[in-house]
């Protein structure tokens, strides 16, 4: 059975789910290491909870995305995921001690880290047939994620840190009553096949597109792990550090507009180089930096480099990924751009910024992006060639 067009109030509900769930995500990575702080947890605490994320990220990604495309739906499932965020974010909230609290975050991004994976299977699924793009939907997250950085930053400025409980059971009640709300992108359609699956993992093509990414990713992930410990390494005081974050957040929007209207016109391989030469000029600035209010502007490359690659890579996923394995194609890609790269990231950034200093770690992530793009580009060119060269049928 065909999934019918969205109707129009399904599109209003598909944005505003993508801005509720990204003011929790705002909520997630601005304010919960404040929160632990304000509870009286050690730096060395507080990073050895964040580090699960990742690690968790890679199992749960791909096991809820596996059920998704194995039972053909995406509403059920994200109804299960929201639900065990608001019943583990009250035992994370709550929890007495360290080894408690380590158990119970690890719990809340069993159910966290899938979401966003499963929104962007639940937007592609849902314009497949409107001929509307995803960009389009996409940027409501961005909205969201500025909205909490600062809107939720003023208010616990005012008000206490020890708001933040409240704050983020309120984001995710949200969330789950408008997921009610919202029609099953996935009504019917063809069944997953397991071996397709394997086909689609063995693929060359596939395979090399994610290496590609993790590479690219992993430059990017430098940048969330090590930007606030740079910005304090030049002196910067905590509210220019959310600035910078509420600065990136708000670059993506006119750029996700942009490419809404205007993305189709563009091939995915080389618009992916641009994104990493872009990343390379933007990290190589960020490495020669000596005032951190000079970090404000070049945050403003975010949106030519994190906005461009993010609806880019996606759209590319769908293409080379069948409708039936959109789940577990994006789960993949998820794990592939998230969690690995992000293992990655933390691991060997913070050896080279204990070693070497931020600046080092901000060259060599340039370097990583000039890779990706001559990775990309040269795909691109090879995959022509390789096109041209095919006989034509009679």
């Amino acid at each position: 059975m065909k999934t019918s067009i969205p109707t129009k109030p399904q599109d209003h509900l598909l944005k505003l789910f993508t801005f509720s769930f990204f003011m929790t995500m705002g909520i997630v990575v601005t304010f919960f290491p404040l929160y632990f702080d304000y509870k009286g947890y050690s730096k060395l605490q507080i990073g050895l909870l964040y580090a699960i994320g990742p690690l968790i990220g890679i199992a749960t990604n791909l096991l809820w995305g596996f059920l998704s495309d194995r039972f053909q739906t995406v509403k059920k499932i994200m109804i299960i995921l929201i639900i065990g965020q608001l019943l583990t974010a009250i035992l994370v909230f709550t929890a007495g001690w360290f080894s408690l609290l380590y158990i119970c975050l690890a719990m809340f991004f069993f159910f966290q880290q899938p979401v966003n994976s499963l929104n962007d299977s639940q937007l592609m699924l849902s314009i497949r047939d409107s001929g509307k793009s995803y960009a389009s939907f996409r940027v409501w997250g961005s909205i969201g994620f500025a909205v909490s950085a600062g809107g939720f930053g003023l208010l616990l400025r005012h008000f206490g840190t020890g708001l933040t409980p409240i704050l983020c059971l309120l984001t995710i009640s949200c969330t789950l009553v408008i997921i009610f709300l919202l029609k099953d992108a996935r009504q019917g359609g063809k069944k997953m096949a397991f071996g397709g699956m394997l086909d689609i993992i063995r693929s060359k093509k596939f395979i090399w597109f994610l290496v590609l990414i993790i590479i690219m990713s992993v430059s990017h992930r430098f940048n969330d792990g090590f930007l606030a410990l740079y910005m304090r390494q030049l002196g910067a005081s905590d509210s220019l550090i959310g600035y910078a974050w509420m600065t990136s957040a708000l670059s993506e929007i006119p750029v996700f507009f942009f490419l809404s209207k205007h993305g189709h016109r563009f091939k995915e391989l080389p618009l992916l180089a641009f994104a990493g030469i872009i990343y390379a000029v933007r990290f190589f600035i960020m490495g020669s930096i000596q005032d951190p209010t000079w970090v404000i502007g070049v945050q403003l490359l975010h949106s030519l480099t994190f906005g461009i690659f993010l609806f880019t890579a996606n759209r590319y996923i769908s293409q080379i990924v069948p409708d039936e394995y959109r789940s577990s194609g994006q789960a993949i890609f998820a794990v592939a751009w998230s969690s690995i790269a992000g293992l990655i990231s933390g691991t060997l950034g913070g050896w080279i910024f204990d070693l070497a200093g931020g600046s080092t770690v901000y060259v060599i992530a340039a370097c990583l992006s000039i890779v990706a793009a001559i990775g990309f580009l040269g795909t691109h060119i090879f995959q022509n060639d390789e096109s041209e060269s095919m006989p034509s049928g009679r």
